[in-house]
């Protein structure tokens, strides 16, 4: 397997596991996971989707086609319980699919060796996005991050696990 191969199979596979959980909360996508907040699926939707923008930015100099939305799904933003701030469920997860295709899109037309190229990012995340392989790792990890908490905030509703 190329490391090509590896990022692909972690992108198609974060994706299809995040999406199951987050997909079965439609109806409920504004659910903390804990009494005290946290990420609520529709929260943890968008921000996939504006981080997957702001990472194809990194690596392509294009601005982040989501940009408007790092008020309200940035790294650093508090999820609301007021849906009216949100756009709608349907549209987060269209914004989310729309960016994974096109990461995948991009990422057919690389080489291994085009993963040790280096990005546009500020110089003080380097460390974690200084690469183009590092930025398709983020990817990855930051959906599988927040799966976890879409799987918590359907827990606190009582509902079964749903398994790898």
């Amino acid at each position: 397997m190329t490391a090509i191969q590896f990022i692909r199979t972690g992108l198609d596979m974060s994706a299809h596991e995040a999406l199951r959980l987050i997909d079965d909360m439609r109806d409920r996508p504004l659910t903390f996971p804990t009494s005290k907040g946290g990420n609520h699926p529709l929260w943890v939707l968008g921000h996939m989707a504006w981080t997957e923008g702001l990472l194809q930015q990194f690596i392509t100099g294009k601005p982040n086609a989501l940009a408007d939305w790092s008020g309200i799904f940035g790294a650093n933003t508090e999820p609301s319980a007021n849906p009216a701030i949100y756009p709608s469920f349907e549209e987060a997860r269209a914004a989310f699919s729309k960016r994974r295709a096109e990461t995948l899109r991009m990422l057919e037309t690389m080489s291994d060796a085009d993963l040790d190229g280096p990005t546009k990012c500020p110089s003080e995340i380097s460390t974690h996005v200084g690469t183009v392989g590092k930025c398709f790792m983020i990817m990855i990890l930051n959906v599988m991050t927040h799966r976890g908490q879409v799987a918590d905030a359907r827990r606190s509703l009582g509902l079964k696990r749903i398994g790898l």
